[in-house]
């Protein structure tokens, strides 16, 4: 065995405990952080986990981050019979998968280069280049939405088996077990579809690299793995089944037809996001949980920059699919994963999220790692640098950047400490952002710091007129300041922005009350409680609503409202 080969097993054999060790290191400070927005409905509140049977039993409807995604509501189910509602468990399954993913990236990465495309090329030096890149995507900062982050498992898990598609139907290529392996692509790809559901381009994407690295044509891709392929399509099957069952892709809060931003200027606006999404790749900061202050563009002109850069890169890619189609794939990666959230389809609640580049930026390590492997090749020839001199230079290199990377995702797990935490550092990094002026606004609230919280819902108004939560809770403290008129003007003015608003209701109803208005009191709080009943009757489990139902129905008369 030559001494490049024993290098290439040796690192085959350390990966695994290497990639668990830097994992460990990344993440041991986010195992304490706290359960925060869309984790309370999903977890915290979500009575549903507590039962593993019978099957589906775990499955909720509705606005969780979980409704029509089984196997991450399988995966809450399985973390709450290990251990509850304790937030470390989450934290170490959510770093478990991130881990696993980090395997299968290293694996596919790997078996590429040695195929028999790059083989000749890169073949000796396989097991290196797809260690440091594994190393760099585990431990990059602009994961830590994704991991940190507990609910953002569905997109953790749906990675995982996007990768593991992928990688079966690598191995179902070659291997003599070929039948175990598309069995195999054909059920991750149906785990993914039920985890997220932007898994619905893995078998597009699968297709491409099959055509530019296994197949040397469509008719022979389609001969040898044509009955793969009709596997992967036939996932599909879930989505379809929840579009038309649900009435759209994620009732609510995604499609064509929600809300005042049509698909045109969706896109556009997606084109700046899109360029922002590489810069945190490059430089990943400032690292921002949640983009709602995002300006969305009415035209090109509001982002010709941007949409020029996007345009041009989308242009590289279809002429590298014909010229370069081993560089070009890279290209078809990064834009068909985004394509659900980053195209046409408007998300109404979310413009931006970083969680959204955890599979693509796989694709930007893989081009930047191997730019610099062929930039330091061309260099040592130049200079005849001596071969254990260059295996120096690469593994300082190596070491370099996975400890700046790491030491900044430890950085920024500590703003995972708190939910407190996490929204003051959104206000601090997006001051414009109204929404979290109004979650940070609730959150001192319940501390009883007043004063902060009256200051920051103030900011929420100013920022976002038309905002109804905005207005209630700052009529909810102007209510405890006794400023009873003002308060007033506020809930009328969310009531008049949400007229189904339940706790604008009751938090008018308090101050209709204490003005000595009763009778219209009872009207605001009667209404509050039918509002709170129609939600118990579709979601009958939820602990909150039926909370807020009973406290409402035993102090109709207290005298301090209720914030959100």
């Amino acid at each position: 065995m030559s001494c490049s080969l024993r290098w290439n097993w040796t690192l085959h054999r350390l990966v695994p405990v290497l990639l668990i060790a830097v994992g460990l290191a990344a993440y041991q400070n986010s195992f304490g952080g706290a359960f925060f927005f869309d984790d309370h409905t999903a977890i915290r509140d979500n009575p549903h986990i507590g039962e593993l049977w019978p099957p589906g039993a775990w499955q909720p409807r509705g606005a969780s981050a979980v409704a029509w995604r089984p196997i991450a509501g399988f995966s809450l189910a399985v973390n709450y019979a290990l251990g509850g509602r304790r937030v470390q468990g989450y934290h170490v399954f959510n770093l478990a998968i991130h881990v696993l993913a980090g395997l299968v990236l290293f694996g596919v990465v790997r078996r590429t280069l040695t195929g028999e495309r790059l083989r000749e090329r890169y073949g000796r030096q396989a097991s290196w280049l797809a260690m440091a890149i594994a190393l760099i995507w585990l431990v990059h900062p602009l994961q830590t939405e994704s991991v940190t982050y507990v609910i953002q498992r569905t997109e953790l898990l749906m990675g995982l088996f996007f990768l593991l598609t992928l990688y079966c139907v690598i191995r179902a290529h070659s291997s003599p077990h070929r039948m175990s392996w598309s069995l195999g692509a054909v059920l991750a790809c149906a785990l993914g579809m039920g985890s997220k559901e932007v898994m619905v381009v893995a078998p597009l994407v699968v297709l491409a690299y099959d055509r530019v690295f296994l197949s040397k044509s469509f008719s022979e891709l389609f001969r040898v793995r044509g009955a793969v392929y009709a596997g992967l399509a036939a996932t599909w099957i879930f989505v379809l089944y929840r579009m038309i069952s649900e009435g759209g892709i994620r009732s609510g809060s995604a499609g064509f037809g929600h809300g005042p931003v049509g698909p045109l200027d969706y896109a556009w606006t997606q084109t700046g996001v899109i360029v922002h999404y590489l810069r945190l790749c490059f430089w990943p900061y400032p690292l921002v949980v949640d983009y709602d202050d995002w300006p969305v563009a009415k035209g090109i002109g509001d982002v010709a920059a941007s949409a020029g850069i996007v345009l041009a890169l989308l242009g590289v890619t279809v002429w590298a699919m014909r010229r370069r189609p081993t560089l070009g794939v890279l290209g078809v990666w990064f834009f068909l994963i985004l394509a659900p959230t980053s195209s046409f389809l408007v998300i109404i609640t979310e413009v931006a999220a970083e969680r959204r580049m955890y599979l693509p930026l796989a694709g930007i390590v893989v081009l930047v790692v191997m730019s610099v492997h062929a930039t330091l090749e061309f260099l040592f020839r130049r200079l005849s640098i001596r071969n254990t001199v260059r295996v120096g230079i690469r593994i300082t290199t190596l070491v370099i950047v996975v400890a700046a990377l790491t030491y900044a995702t430890v950085h920024r797990n500590e703003d995972y400490r708190s939910e407190l935490s996490i929204v003051l550092d959104i206000v601090a990094k997006r001051p414009n952002n109204a929404r979290a002026h109004s979650n940070a606004g609730t959150l001192l609230f319940r501390q009883g710091r007043l004063t902060e919280a009256f200051a920051h819902f103030s900011d929420a108004v100013r920022l976002k007129p038309d905002y109804p939560d905005a207005h209630n809770n700052l009529g909810a403290i102007l209510f405890l300041r006794g400023q009873l008129e003002e308060a007033r003007g506020h809930l009328y003015e969310a009531l008049r922005l949400r007229k189904d608003f339940a706790d604008a209701h009751a938090n008018l109803g308090a101050v209709l009350q204490r003005q000595g208005q009763t009778a219209d009191a009872v009207v605001h709080y009667s209404e509050a409680i039918r509002l709170l009943e129609t939600a118990l009757k579709l979601e009958p489990n939820r602990r909150d609503t039926r909370h807020a139902l009973d406290e409402l129905k035993r102090a109709a008369n207290r005298s301090a409202p209720a914030t959100r």
